[in-house]
């Protein structure tokens, strides 16, 4: 049985396309991998070097700061540096770290306007983009599976072979098993070998990029039955060649493109920047009201600071952070229905993935390395967390009247 292996891979080999396919699968597994990477390291990068600039930031300001101790200057002159580190997987599939923001700096200002300044979309429905690992699985990988398998019998039927080779195989059924093991086996290898050795670099563990090799294993199984439907029909090689191309060009591109469109009309969702706009509306619209209106409103809200000493004359900090929260309670619904409505499309996306193994294979991906929409509202929700935890630290200061002193900024919650 072994020497059979062994001279199926032989014959196998010594084929045109056999090795420079492997080869070539190799070498776009092996860059994908060293550029999702680089896009990491960068990523690190930058979430590293704000620290310290932040910190900058921060004594700079505190210095002005406290020669007067206002604390309505430190809340409103004060960014605080917020950042999402990337998981040790999300190299092979960076997703939608390649477009929404994994650095936020916020302020204890209205946050909905903060968090919108930048789009979230349906990452797994989008045409190819970043060249990382998973899109050389989704996109090229079934290319090289129907390069190797389309005329896995054909070619022997033209050469005249065919019978010639059922006659002396001892077994039919196990010729045809080792070759197409081995073709497919072998490009598997090619494709994620890069992976584990990126994987181990990075510290993912076992468990993750196990994930990544069974789902790569089932796609190209896919890919490889699908060879094998077309294979027996008995057309000629070239015929199977372009009806395999054709599926490839439908299966992993024409389908989910309208499957985007389709879910994007069904779930209409506004842009972030609109919802931006009309908080930031809200807002200056506070400048209008009535201070005794706003304060009351505030004080619903925050009943513990009702009895401090009123709000009079003309501008006052308290005031001011009062209308800028409202702003952010008057957005929310409209907040929520935008996160409902990317929420909404994301199942939906799944359920594409169900039945288009392309769009399947992504969510998975995604979900599993966290860079899909999942994460990224995951991250708004930590920010969140921490704007509110900035406001009530502020609040104190703002409410009493307390001097806010240099040494009150080392004071403020960290992100963590």
């Amino acid at each position: 049985m072994k020497g059979l292996w062994h001279q199926e891979a032989h014959v196998f080999l010594k084929q045109r396309l056999a090795l420079p396919a492997l080869l070539l699968m190799a070498i776009l597994s092996i860059t994908s991998v060293w550029a999702g990477m680089a896009e990491i390291a960068r990523q690190k990068e930058t979430i590293a070097r704000i620290q310290p600039q932040q910190a900058n930031d921060v004594a700079a300001i505190a210095k002005w700061v406290s020669k007067e101790g206002d604390a309505g200057n430190a809340a409103y002159y004060t960014f605080h540096a917020t950042w999402d580190n990337p998981s040790a997987l999300a190299f092979a599939a960076i997703g939608q770290r390649d477009v929404a923001p994994y650095v936020l700096r916020v302020r204890a200002l209205g946050l909905e306007a903060q968090l919108y300044e930048s789009e979230n979309y349906n990452a797994e429905l989008a045409l190819p983009g970043r060249f990382d690992w998973a899109f050389v699985l989704t996109y090229l990988a079934p290319l090289f599976v129907i390069v190797l398998l389309h005329d896995l019998k054909s070619s022997e039927r033209e050469a005249g072979r065919f019978n010639l080779l059922a006659a002396m195989a001892r077994s039919e059924t196990g010729l045809w098993r080792r070759r197409i093991v081995l073709r497919t086996g072998l490009l598997w290898l090619a494709l994620v070998i890069p992976l584990a050795a990126g994987g181990l670099l990075s510290g993912a563990k076992f468990g993750g990029i196990l994930i990544f090799f069974t789902v790569s294993a089932a796609y190209l199984g896919f890919w490889t039955v699908l060879c094998l439907l077309v294979d027996r029909k008995g057309w000629s090689s070239v015929t199977n060649a372009a009806t395999l191309a054709a599926s490839w060009l439908v299966l992993t591109l024409i389908l989910p493109a309208l499957a985007h469109l389709g879910i994007n009309a069904a779930v209409p969702v506004r842009q972030g920047v609109e919802l931006t706009l009309e908080q930031r509306e809200k807002i200056h619209g506070g400048w209008d009201q009535p201070k005794e209106e706003t304060m009351q409103a505030f004080f619903e809200v925050y009943p513990e600071w009702r009895n401090t000493k009123p709000v009079e004359g003309g501008f006052h900090w308290k005031w001011y952070y009062a209308f800028q929260h409202l702003g952010d309670l008057a957005a929310a619904p409209q907040a929520q229905a935008y996160r409902n409505g990317l929420e909404a499309r994301d199942q939906w996306t799944s359920r594409i993935g169900s039945l288009l193994p392309a769009v399947g294979v992504q969510v998975v991906l995604h979900r599993q390395a966290k860079t899909d929409l999942r994460a990224g509202l995951a991250y708004q929700d930590r920010i969140r967390a921490y704007h509110e935890r900035l406001r009530k630290f502020y609040y104190p200061y703002l409410f009493n009247e307390t001097p806010f002193r240099e040494a009150d900024f080392s004071k403020a919650p960290r992100w963590n």
